[in-house]
């Protein structure tokens, strides 16, 4: 026995997350991501594989990945704002209705059933993997908006990625692009949405899963704490395999790669939605 639980299943569900970790880095290294559009995915599996039950498997997901992407978003925010390209107008104007976005997001997840999490993941991931496979450069308008508009992105970043386990990157991202903002503006300014939304968002998790059945061991509400002391290390010393095979493919290649695996990833939810 170890912590309360048998030896031999914490050692299985510790060398399956080293491994979905390792996995994880490539996958990032490869497609340029570190968030929860790999993190989900990968643990979704895993967690099946382990008989984590349906209705807690989704959640436990999320609140894992917002708990692994705290240390990955911090770094990511100094090495962007170092090159001076973060937009901090952008920063403060989103940060409230960020915070309180990912918090509302957080508190649903206490009382959503597992297909809300999957509907809001195929959505989001569904609408990128279009636009990348398609290579389309859809606009909303010449320049972000102001006032009212403004703030209800940063409100809706922030609740759907506290629903898909997400730095907010890819919405961020979208909205700032639509706005004929500069893809590396767009991505360094979005690297700072990170912390913001994973740090209350984890804690959120933890909460409201305190108490539910069907856990893993050494799980603090819907965050394994196995997964968050093993995945993110083993995942970012294999990046650099994935930055390797990268650079080998030309950058249309890796968007139609990258949006072939939100695609897939999607539709295993659509799957999983229909019961199978």
């Amino acid at each position: 026995m170890l912590f309360g639980f048998p030896a031999g299943e914490l050692a299985l569900i510790a060398i399956a997350l080293a491994v979905a970790g390792a996995i994880t880095g490539v996958l990032a290294g490869v497609f340029g991501v570190g968030g929860g559009a790999v993190i989900v995915p990968v643990l979704y599996e895993l967690f099946r594989i382990l008989g984590v039950p349906e209705d807690v498997r989704m959640a436990l997901c999320v609140g894992t990945s917002l708990a692994i992407i705290i240390p990955t978003s911090i770094s990511s925010y100094k090495a962007h704002k170092a090159r001076g390209t973060v937009d901090m107008n952008i920063l403060r104007a989103w940060a409230a209705p960020v915070v309180i976005g990912t918090i509302l997001g957080a508190l649903v997840a206490r009382w959503a059933p597992p297909a809300v999490f999957k509907l809001v993941f195929v959505l989001v991931a569904g609408v990128n993997a279009v636009r990348l496979i398609g290579n389309l450069n859809w606009k909303l308008g010449d320049d972000l908006p102001k006032g009212p508009l403004m703030r209800a992105y940063g409100f809706v970043i922030g609740i759907l990625s506290a629903l898909m386990g997400i730095g907010g990157g890819q919405i961020a991202n979208m909205l700032m692009t639509f706005h004929n903002r500069p893809i590396h503006q767009a991505v360094s300014t979005s690297a700072g949405l990170g912390l913001l939304i994973a740090l209350p968002g984890a804690i959120g998790y933890m909460i409201a899963g305190w108490g539910k059945i069907g856990l893993p061991p050494l799980s603090i509400g819907y965050v394994s704490i196995l997964g968050l002391v093993l995945f993110a290390p083993v995942s970012i010393f294999t990046a650099p395999w994935g930055v390797k095979l990268a650079h080998a493919m030309s950058k249309r290649s890796l968007e139609v790669a990258f949006g072939i695996f939100l695609a897939i990833v999607s539709l295993r939810f659509v799957v999983s939605l229909l019961g199978y």
